[in-house]
């Protein structure tokens, strides 16, 4: 498979190769036919002019003439050698960018199968059970909770791919009201909590009576998606603390968490689409890199910056400045 994905950048640098060889044999020939055409003319001035000084004025004028052209035909190549270098360079990149992507969106399909797949599964089996068995009153209310948890997953899901597909089409808009930011947040966090039941200690840090503009439809998803982020790679009875508070003319939100952190050289990608950190215990982790390309995306359309910190003593930050 690596071979088969290598196969036309391998064509492309032997026919580059190639280029460079003839090239180079052409350059070759270029200066031996100026040489030859030198020595000829010299002997032709030598066999017609009985001057000495003609002789030897003629032959340097012939001898400018051969340097001249030996500076053109250098001239030539160096602009020639420059231009296939940045050529060679802007395909290989788009080479290389092109196969990170293919990567990138197979581990994705991959990926959002499997995510599919499990809250499928899941729910299917609970209701099976409260279909197939006599079971006692409180043992079907806890598999009912555990399908309409597992519907909500799936449902989640499907809504991130939507986003993300109209983010990548340029086609949503966002349709912004002001509201109490501060009462939506914590509302909305402790529906959340409930809803999760992590076995972590979440804690809220919200300034009261904080008044935004914003996006009702899609501004939960920034939350939600820095929330499961930090659930997915944090230890359990770890703390995930949500911060709202005002700064200077504009508001600070932030998720922080005692994780496993980011490395700086990840900082910088894992906002790009399908991007997940690459060791091996972050990808046993569930997700699509979906999340924080999202969140990215709608932080700055609500006029905001993200940014992702270290957390003492271990774990991250993502912070998002919004301005006023």
């Amino acid at each position: 498979m690596q071979s088969e994905k290598s196969r036309p950048l391998l064509l492309f640098y032997i026919l580059v190769s190639y280029v460079l060889i003839q090239f180079a044999w052409w350059g070759f020939l270029m200066i031996e036919q100026n040489n030859e055409i030198y020595h000829l003319k010299s002997e032709i001035n030598l066999l017609h002019h009985e001057d000495p000084q003609l002789v030897i004025e003629q032959g340097n004028d012939l001898e400018k003439k051969l340097h001249q052209r030996w500076m053109m035909i250098a001239g030539e190549g160096l602009v020639f050698i420059i231009l296939l270098s940045i050529a060679f360079l802007r395909v290989r990149n788009t080479f290389q960018k092109e196969a990170q992507l293919a990567a990138q969106q197979k581990n994705f399909l991959l990926s959002v199968t499997h995510e599919l797949k499990s809250p499928i599964a899941s729910a299917k089996l609970q209701l099976e059970t409260l279909l197939k068995r006599d079971l006692e009153k409180e043992k079907q209310k806890e598999l009912i909770s555990n399908a309409i948890s597992d519907t909500e997953r799936l449902n989640k899901l499907v809504e991130n791919i939507l986003l993300a597909s109209k983010i990548e089409n340029g086609s949503y808009e966002l349709h912004k009201e002001n509201v109490n930011l501060s009462e939506y947040i914590e509302e909305g966090m402790n529906q959340t909590i409930e809803a999760f039941n992590p076995k972590h200690k979440v804690t809220l840090d919200i300034q009261p009576n904080i008044f935004f503009s914003i996006d009702k439809t899609t501004f939960p998803s920034i939350i939600l998606n820095l929330f499961e982020n930090a659930l997915k790679y944090s230890p359990v009875n770890s703390v995930i603390k949500i911060i709202l508070k005002e700064q200077g003319n504009g508001l600070i939100l932030s998720v922080s968490d005692e994780g496993m952190g980011i490395p700086d050289e990840e900082k910088q990608n894992i906002f790009k689409k399908f991007y997940r950190v690459g060791n091996e215990e972050t990808r046993r982790a569930k997700g699509t890199g979906l999340g924080l390309y999202i969140v990215k995306y709608l932080a700055e359309k609500h006029g905001g910056s993200v940014f992702v910190k270290n957390n003492s003593p271990r774990g991250s930050i993502f912070e998002i400045s919004f301005h006023g």
